[in-house]
């Protein structure tokens, strides 16, 4: 199928207008080069790595191409055979992927560390003295959004089982992370709690890694594996019946697990296993969790941003009355906002476009008493952040984030949610370089809904 419909759901291709920096552009050249009438020189592996990787194509594509896959495969190739890469690149390459983001040990390590530097003056030290000037622009606006580290992870601050409230529904596997759970300890603890207060019995798993994520779309396909085989065995050994993400980014690789292993028949099964169980948390929390009456009732409905009944205030101030959960509080957990705000979702691409599930986040937000949710237009849009792609393609990125906020902006949002950290500090920062940081915020989808829990006890 070469038909095009993959054309205008691309960010780069909308971007330049380029066919090469298309989808169809970009399989086309990976066929030259599996033919031999290309060589995989410079210029092809540059514009592999110009692809952003959201997959946005993939849903657009009436053969269902799996556009994700191609891309991995030909990175991997290309890493295998660059002559490219200057020796201090292969160097950082080597110690991210193999000296770091494998062993959680050491990303604790690194949170401490950057703990250290955010909470003393070492800070405010380096920027008076202007050594961040040392870095590109790009490097120093994201050190200035950063959230505050840790070095605990979720399982070291709170223990590694956790028990449903009122009767058990499932068993279920918090998938932790390694960036999410030394710069987001705090959502991974939020999502304990709003899966308990929905009737899931949560385990950490002790002995989990790295997703293999940015393995993966780095060309790294043998460390991705490796972290892969530890994951499928950690979770199988914990018996889980679900495996919860709460970071789409990693969340789109977990349920791919049964493609990376395909080949390897020692694995195969329990990748499928693994893929099968895999789930984001707003998606198991809307269609298996146990949601207080008003809740239920509004995230069946799909509609109706006010549960509660409580007075809007003009320009986001107090209701007239504080908005409750309403309905039936017989057990389960319902949201409800002290005052009347506006919100708005970005999505996250390998969320909406692998993992397909877009509509559970919008239910849970509707649910929200005195929430008004607007839909953000072109939410389906990447951001820009695309794992690491903000820092190695900042002006592509950059491009793409400036007209994002453009439609942000428009939504006149007192918070802008999202379900992914890179998509999370993308926003932050696109926030902040358009001056909107007095009217808005960029917050995780969890910890919104967290705050806003309502009768926990009840």
């Amino acid at each position: 199928m070469r038909c095009g419909f993959c054309l205008p759901a691309c960010p780069t291709f909308r971007e330049t207008g380029i066919e090469a920096e298309s989808p169809r552009g970009r399989i086309a050249l990976m066929k030259a080069v599996a033919d031999g009438i290309l060589d995989p020189d410079e210029a092809f592996e540059t514009q592999m790595n110009h692809c952003l990787g959201c997959r946005a194509c993939e849903p657009a594509c009436p053969a269902d191409v799996k556009y994700g896959q191609l891309l991995e495969q030909a990175r991997d190739s290309v890493e295998r055979h660059t002559t490219t890469h200057r020796r201090w690149v292969k160097a950082a390459r080597r110690t991210a992927f193999d000296g770091l983001f494998p062993h959680q040990n050491r990303m604790r390590l690194l949170g401490g560390a950057l703990m250290l530097y955010q909470r003393t003056g070492l800070r405010k030290l380096a920027r008076g003295a202007g050594l961040m000037k040392l870095f590109p622009a790009h490097m120093r606006e994201m050190e200035a959004i950063l959230p505050d580290a840790s070095y605990k992870g979720v399982a070291e601050q709170i223990g590694a089982f956790h028990p449903a409230k009122g009767e058990r529904i499932a068993t279920v596997g918090l998938f932790r992370g390694c960036i999410m759970d030394v710069l987001f300890t705090e959502t991974n603890k939020h999502t304990v709690e709003l899966l308990n207060e929905a009737g899931f019995d949560v385990v950490i798993p002790e002995s989990q890694n790295c997703c293999g994520a940015l393995h993966a779309h780095s060309g790294e396909q043998d460390g991705a594996k490796a972290l892969a085989k530890r994951n499928i065995a950690a979770f199988k050994a914990a018996g889980v019946e679900w495996i919860v993400s709460n970071a789409g980014g990693c969340g789109a690789l977990l349920v791919e697990y049964d493609h990376l292993l395909h080949d390897d028949p020692q694995w195969a099964d329990d990748a499928a296993w693994f893929a099968k169980r895999a789930v984001d948390v707003s998606k198991l929390l809307v269609e298996h969790g146990r949601l207080r009456a008003a809740a239920q009732a509004a995230v069946a409905a799909g509609a109706g941003s006010v549960v509660g009944g409580a007075t809007a205030a003009p320009n986001g101030g107090h209701a007239a009355e504080s908005g409750g959960c309403g309905g039936s509080c017989s057990g389960g957990v319902g949201f409800a906002s002290g005052e009347q705000v506006r919100i708005t979702y970005q999505d996250s691409c390998h969320l909406r476009n692998v993992m397909r599930s877009s509509d559970a986040p919008r239910k849970l937000m509707r649910s929200v008493a005195n929430a008004e949710f607007v839909e953000l237009f072109e939410a389906e849009r990447c951001c820009g952040s695309a794992g690491i792609y903000n820092l190695t393609e900042p002006r592509m990125a950059g491009q793409i984030l400036d007209h994002k906020m453009e439609h942000v902006r428009r939504t006149d949002a007192h918070y802008l949610l999202t379900s992914n950290p890179g998509c999370l500090l993308q926003m932050k920062h696109g926030i902040e370089k358009h001056g909107m940081s007095g009217q808005m915020k960029a917050v995780h989808l969890v910890d919104f809904l967290h705050e806003r829990m309502c009768g926990k006890d009840a």
